[in-house]
């Protein structure tokens, strides 16, 4: 395993073990150095430490050993991908509903990673971990849009940070287009609830207080009403995240009343409200299957050369029928 030692002769008061490492190694990302700390690989004055919130004290000698990259478990499958940019650094995706991004229990093949591994070979960065290589963000299953994957360990670390971040300091953006039941008012907010598990449902996410759950912040603006006029069956909300949370979109726009079209998760209690949509737009629904939700902008600063990048992706196929049966009904 290949080794490394630091030795804090110039700490001036006790600080956190993974934030004194990040700070030492900025090869490594922190959510890396957790986890190695986690996993038994570091030791303090010889002993080993597992816990990467304890206090360094000055003068301590840290040592790494790393363990070599371990090759993906999952097996390369030629899966069709539509590329929209790529180098040697990044690979930015359009990604169909209906493809899972990582193996997760019940989904070990077929995903976006088995496609990657066969695109990029070795070239693909290992530091998201053996079921997750070169990912450093995802979206749902039934979730389309664009996705940026690593394909080098720096620009990992540097995608990581950035989305770690959340564009609070740096270009970082994502923005979301959504079909959602009404039209929220006002017609531009801001939805700040803090999100977590659902203890009594384990595949939601539910609105908790701000002691319970993660920090979540949500901007939305309607673009579109179906049909215009002052008690829209359904409109088209543009949301830009502050943050990226699990489901957050999703179980955001829920909680203000305003769930996405054809969510089974978070709108089941709205599809009475199909009856108010002209026969076309329920037929386009009807024909959706999943959640109307598309990732519509990424915005990024590169690894390598540090120029902005910025992808923008039109409504795919399914969701431009919507809306078109939407605004003609």
């Amino acid at each position: 395993m290949p080794r490394r030692a630091l030795t804090l002769d110039n700490l001036a008061a006790p600080e956190r073990l993974d934030r004194v490492l990040a700070g030492a190694w900025a090869d490594l990302s922190r959510s890396r150095l957790q986890a190695l700390i986690r996993a038994g690989h570091v030791a303090i004055d010889g002993a080993v430490a597992r816990d990467p919130s304890l206090k360094l004290q000055p003068g301590a000698q840290v040592i790494l050993d790393e363990p070599e990259p371990v090759a993906p478990e999952p097996e390369a499958e030629t899966i069709p991908l539509s590329i929209v940019y790529e180098d040697d650094e990044v690979v930015v995706i359009e990604k169909p509903a209906g493809l899972v991004v990582h193996p997760a229990a019940g989904h070990d093949s077929g995903t976006l990673v088995n496609a990657l591994i066969a695109h990029c070979g070795e070239s693909l960065s290992g530091i998201g971990g053996v079921k997750r290589p070169g990912i450093v963000h995802r979206l749902d299953k039934d979730t389309s849009g664009l996705l940026v994957v690593a394909k080098t360990d720096r620009a990992h670390k540097s995608l990581a940070d950035q989305f770690a971040d959340h564009g609070r300091s740096g270009p970082l953006e994502r923005a979301y287009l959504a079909f959602v039941w009404g039209a929220p008012e006002p017609r531009r907010g801001v939805i700040d609830a803090a999100l977590a598990r659902s203890a009594s449902h384990r595949e939601r996410i539910a609105v908790v207080s701000e002691e319970r759950g993660r920090h979540a912040i949500t901007r939305y603006a309607v673009e579109a009403t179906y049909p215009p006029g002052p008690d829209p069956a359904a409109s088209l909300v543009r949301c830009v995240l502050e943050t990226g949370r699990t489901h957050q979109i999703r179980v955001h726009m829920a909680h203000i009343r305003h769930p996405l079209l054809g969510d089974p998760l978070y709108g089941a209690g709205f599809r009475t409200k199909a009856s108010r949509l002209q026969e076309p737009a329920r037929v386009a629904l009807a024909d959706l299957n999943r959640q109307a939700l598309h990732a519509t902008l990424l915005q990024f600063r590169h690894p390598a050369t540090g120029d902005i990048m910025r992808f923008d992706s039109p409504l795919p196929p399914d969701l431009e029928a919507l809306r078109v049966a939407l605004q003609h009904g």
